[in-house]
């Protein structure tokens, strides 16, 4: 980005009811149960993306619009405004085995109560 102000309006927005295992397709959630993990953070999105070596901007401060307690989202940028692509692994936001592969190891987290 040169030291310029990247305009993360057009970027993809990943809300964490997305991947969310515990979300029905009709509440929200976009991939399939497999793939998705139990209720993911804007922050543990943010640690994928940065594995993914995407950039990313979390916004902390917006709701999911079906359920404004659900607070925070992700964007993420897939290409950049030249129109290549910020990883070359990961081609489209259908690439879901790509893109949504990290999140199904956050399913494995472990409770601090156990």
């Amino acid at each position: 980005m040169d030291g310029e102000i990247p305009n993360i309006k057009r970027w993809v927005v990943l809300y964490p009811i997305y991947i969310n295992s515990k979300k029905t397709i009709a509440e929200g959630r976009r991939i399939g149960v497999s793939k998705a993990c139990e209720n993911p953070t804007c922050v543990e999105i943010g640690d994928c993306c940065g594995h993914l070596k995407l950039p990313f901007a979390i916004e902390i401060d917006k709701a999911y619009p079906r359920d404004f307690m659900q607070r925070g989202r992700v964007r993420v940028l897939l290409k950049k405004e030249d129109g290549t692509l910020s990883n070359p692994a990961i081609t489209s936001s259908k690439a879901s085995s790509c893109l949504f592969g990290p999140f199904s190891s956050l399913g494995k987290k472990t409770s601090i109560y156990n």
